[in-house]
């Protein structure tokens, strides 16, 4: 599996989360907000190897705190 650039991984979890979080403030926005939603999900499961978003963004997260954690020199 490839893994992700963890800037872009944190981007999407970023993007997602803000989108969810702000559920129904704009009411116009409605259709636009859920396909990026859609399209949120659906990459950040390519990119963790998941098909379903919760498990998506807990992988994110894991993979998110390897990549601060120094490599350990063996």
């Amino acid at each position: 599996m490839l893994i992700p650039h963890p800037a872009i991984l944190g981007r999407l979890v970023e993007e997602y989360e803000a989108l969810m979080a702000h559920k129904g403030d704009v009411p116009d926005a409605g259709r636009r907000r859920e396909l990026r939603v859609q399209d949120l999900a659906y990459t950040l499961c390519v990119s963790t190897g998941t098909r379903e978003v919760g498990q998506a963004l807990a992988r994110a997260r894991d993979m998110l705190a390897a990549a601060r954690e120094p490599a350990s020199v063996a």
